[in-house]
């Protein structure tokens, strides 16, 4: 990351001299910003967030002190002011202040049938604006479409290169958008030579899979500096964009000696002292067998300590929840009434994989919880699929644990305490604790098991433990006494 967000800057690793987007995830995808003074391409298929970039670009520039131009070959000024209101951009205000300028370049339909365009007395016009403004920065959107004025298709080149040698005479960080047909793919577009001129290629598509729309953003090319090169899904959230790089989930969280308690005496004897602060934690078991007990049990505990929770549920209202747990004993209303716990409760299915990523991360950030649980991971199942589902897990528990945030998961499998069930969708990588709970036939009752499979640094007991969830809690047998 860039430190200083409002100026060029060179990145640790020695890259080439970078101007930050100040677009949420886009800096650490580039590792710092877009080449400074030097030009970056953006093709997509329609309404896959080109304009946008651009102009979020632009705009949250404008906000630090740095003017910027826009130019829009396509969108009237008015559509793109009134196109930012619903992301809370407020374009007018900048350009009252001096810090954007908006610029229709719409053409007399009269040049577009002789051709008879020439861009120098067109960037003879910007060049005076932007030496008013200061501005060094600039966005031409839907390039493609001045383009077609030209038959010719070598005077559509030599057009383009006087546009990109003006560019980079005048120092300019410049952003070009231009269209590529749906379903091209790796930046494939009719006007391919852009991809050699431009400094930065940037490719952007979306895709449906299972009627779940996904946006993707891949770096094709970037001069003089490393990159991400996979693929990163981002949305239009309403603010603006958000992009998450998966490849940005190395394991190397810092480790707390701090415990705290699993809100049940038993257990934390059970666990050789309770749950690791910062770690991540698995309750897995078979439906109604005591998961969401033993999270709210937790959550509970945390929040009478003065300690924030929140509290995702994938598979019933908050009202349900607060009701079935008081029957157990485990009130959490004060907790809720104190706004010491909040609980979010939404179905799988509402939303997209990105949009449930933007909301919880957006929701840790606003409430700053010291614990995070979401009960169940199963569901997310539901919202695309396992490889989606698995995505989704990994990239949650990821950002939490980065930020220091202990994180207890649930996860619903078949009444069975064998290995396969208890990764819970693969993501054992980042689970530092497992707790598996399964239904056990006496022949006269059916009772409830619970067994701690491992807990990484921590002396826990290995044994079987009998547990009951009773009207004044969760009762565990003592840890010294071994199921038979």
């Amino acid at each position: 990351m860039v430190s200083d967000p409002h100026s060029p800057s060179a990145s640790p690793a020695g890259d080439i001299e970078k101007i930050p987007t100040q677009i949420q995830g886009l800096d650490d995808i580039l590792n710092g910003g877009l080449p400074a003074g030097r030009v970056t391409l953006i093709n997509g298929s329609a309404g896959t967030g080109k304009t946008v970039i651009g102009l979020e670009f632009l705009y949250r520039s404008a906000l630090a002190g740095q003017p910027g131009i826009f130019i829009s070959f396509e969108e009237t000024c008015e559509n793109i002011r009134q196109n930012s209101l619903s992301l809370g951009w407020d374009l007018e205000a900048l350009e009252a202040a001096g810090k954007l300028f908006l610029l229709e370049g719409q053409l007399d339909p009269e040049v577009l049938i002789s051709g008879g365009f020439n861009l120098k007395g067109f960037l003879a016009i910007i060049e005076g604006k932007a030496r008013e403004m200061g501005a060094r920065r600039m966005v031409i959107d839907a390039l493609d479409f001045l383009l077609r004025i030209y038959n010719d298709p070598l005077q559509e080149q030599q057009q383009t290169l006087v546009l990109y040698n003006w560019l980079r005479k005048q120092a300019i960080t410049a952003v070009l958008t231009a269209k590529s047909p749906k379903g091209s793919t790796n930046g494939s577009h009719p006007h391919d030579y852009l991809d050699f001129m431009a400094d930065c290629v940037l490719y952007l598509d979306q895709r449906l899979k299972e009627q779940v729309n996904t946006k993707r953003l891949q770096i094709i090319k970037y001069r003089g500096s490393g990159y991400d090169s996979n693929e990163c899904p981002f949305l239009i959230s309403p603010t603006g964009l958000f992009f998450y790089s998966v490849s940005d989930m190395a394991l190397q969280y810092a480790a707390s000696p701090q415990r705290v308690t699993s809100g049940i005496a038993t257990l934390d004897e059970i666990l050789g002292g309770g749950y690791q602060r910062g770690r991540c934690i698995l309750l897995t078991g078979a439906s109604g067998v005591g998961k969401t007990s033993l999270a709210s049990a937790f959550a509970g505990s945390a929040t009478q300590k003065g300690e924030r929770v929140l509290y995702v549920n994938y598979e019933e209202s908050r009202d349900e929840m607060v009701a079935s747990m008081n029957s157990i004993g485990i009130d959490l209303r004060p907790a809720i009434q104190n706004a010491s716990l909040q609980v979010e409760s939404i179905m799988p299915e509402a939303l997209g994989i990105e949009e449930h990523l933007y909301h919880k991360m957006t929701a840790i950030n606003r409430f700053q919880p010291a614990y995070v649980v979401m009960d169940a991971i199963s569901g997310c199942k539901r919202i695309a699929g396992g490889r989606a589902a698995f995505d989704f897990v990994m990239r949650l528990v990821h950002f939490c644990k980065g930020r220091g945030i202990t994180v207890l998961l649930t996860n619903q499998v078949g009444n069975s305490p064998g290995e396969d069930s208890f990764s819970g969708m693969g993501i054992s990588s980042v689970i530092d604790t497992i707790i598996t709970l399964w239904y056990e036939d006496t022949g006269n009752e059916t009772g409830r098991i619970l067994k701690v499979v491992k807990s990484r640094g921590t002396a826990h007991s290995h044994k079987y433990h009998k547990f009951e969830l009773t009207g004044n809690g969760i009762e565990i047998e003592n840890a010294d006494e071994q199921v038979k």
